[in-house]
């Protein structure tokens, strides 16, 4: 069993920042804390770096299967270590849907053939697949994922009834996507009647505008606490939307939560004139003062959790008109950097940043021994360098779609190392082909 001792690290970990040294056994985090004497297979001397948990990411759509022209778990896994994730939660969307148990199976073993980083998987609610909803192993899958509004590989859910009989029969967690369909409709038909086939992108947050979000966010909500059922909305872009969460208890005892994405926090609608369709996300990015409001309620625990909605396309795509181009983008090489140059900004303390994106994950969907620095938890680690900096450029793109949004930015910090399950996987720009993943267990 080898044995590495990380010496003379800053560790963030559970709301402080202390000078520690932490030994990994195996798979393991052994022991923290001061001058460790115990000897090692690897002594590393990180001072003036800092330590902190793997990023566990609780929304990804990795393409695979059906869409691997885009990418693939394999390629995308690498992407994400790469930047300090370890594990990821992805998205039933693909080709064929994970909506049956057969097809998310299949997700699980192609993830345990070819992915860096841990994985889980959500199954996908339909308009029609109740039954197959109700023989989902809450213990082995991360959760439930309903489209309440319609977005890539269109699962969209809009029986009422259906939605109803879903939050009342299930005990698993449900995540949704929040947009009323019929208000983007609306909307789409006026911006198409104004400019035919030429509707400027700088559209895309009045076509998929506040009120579709807000309206479909609270009448997910107002269903949630009329069945019962544990709720969590995923994206949140509006300032709106903020306000129906609360900070005035504990998250373990929330039924209700939420999620913001990178992009909702460090674009606004300005950035629509340089960046075009590279930012079309759904929900759309917004006004500046949406996204103060974004920063406000994460750092005041309306908002729960940190994610990427990591959806890539390929370029071509991407450079199509308005309405034929995709949403989304790749975004998990650089997250954590650009959260890391939020907090030398001081949007983010880097505390609040690892509570939000590694330990808050991790007790909202009961993932066991992950997302902490704590002996006997799995060595899920990442050793970033707050004094380096990350010009990203096309030829450093691990990503299969080779474009990142943060193309010619410089971010104010570096990830030097990632370990996963007490393996490097990735080293100074180095990636170690390691296939030490697991599937996630969930102490539920």
């Amino acid at each position: 069993m080898s044995k590495i001792l990380i010496k003379n690290v800053t560790v963030v970990n559970e709301g402080s920042q202390e000078l520690k040294d932490v030994l990994i056994s195996g798979e393991y985090i052994h022991q923290v804390g001061l001058g460790i004497k115990e000897e090692a297979d690897q002594i590393i001397d990180a001072s003036g770096k800092f330590l902190l948990p793997g990023l566990i990411d609780d929304q990804v759509h990795f393409r695979e299967p059906g869409l691997i022209h885009k990418a693939t778990i394999g390629s995308e896994s690498r992407a994400a270590v790469a930047g300090g994730i370890t594990s990821f939660i992805e998205m039933p969307n693909t080709k064929p849907q994970a909506t049956n148990i057969v097809e998310l199976e299949k997700k699980f073993d192609r993830a345990a053939e070819t992915s860096l980083a841990n994985y889980s998987f959500m199954f996908g609610g339909t308009n029609d697949n109740l039954e197959e909803i109700k023989k989902v192993d809450k213990t082995k899958v991360a959760g439930l994922k309903l489209f309440l509004g319609s977005s890539t590989g269109n699962m969209l859910v809009d029986d009422q009834d259906v939605l109803k009989e879903i939050f009342s029969s299930t005990d698993l967690l449900i995540s949704v996507h929040c947009e009323d369909e019929e208000t983007v409709k609306s909307n789409f038909a006026k911006y198409q009647e104004i400019y035919g086939e030429d509707i400027p992108i700088d559209a895309h947050p009045k076509i998929r505008s506040h009120k579709a979000c807000s309206l479909s966010s609270s009448r997910a909500i107002a269903l949630a606490k009329e069945t019962g059922a544990r709720l969590h909305i995923f994206h949140l872009s509006t300032a709106e939307e903020t306000n129906f969460f609360r900070n005035d208890i504990p998250l373990k005892e929330k039924k209700i939560t939420a999620e913001v994405c990178v992009h909702h926090l460090w674009f606004s609608s300005e950035d629509y004139k340089t960046k075009g369709t590279h930012i079309k996300w759904n929900p759309a990015v917004k006004n500046q003062e949406d996204q103060d409001a974004l920063w406000d309620a994460l750092n005041d625990d309306r908002i729960d959790v940190l994610a990427t909605d990591h959806a890539p396309h390929t370029l071509e795509e991407k450079a199509n008109k308005y309405a034929s181009a995709p949403s989304g983008g790749p975004l998990v090489q650089h997250a954590l950097l650009a959260l890391l140059t939020a907090v030398g900004k001081g949007k983010i303390s880097i505390e609040k940043l690892v509570e939000k994106a590694c330990h808050n994950p991790a007790v909202l969907f009961d993932i066991e021994k992950r997302g902490y620095v704590r002996e006997g938890y799995y060595a899920d680690l990442v050793l970033v360098d707050l004094n380096e900096k990350t010009n990203v450029t096309k030829d450093s793109l691990l990503y299969q779609c080779k474009w990142s949004p943060f193309e010619g930015d410089t971010f104010d910090a570096k990830v030097q190392t990632t370990w996963v399950n007490g393996s490097c996987v990735y080293d100074n720009g180095v990636l170690i082909e390691n296939k030490v993943s697991k599937r996630l267990t969930f102490n539920r």
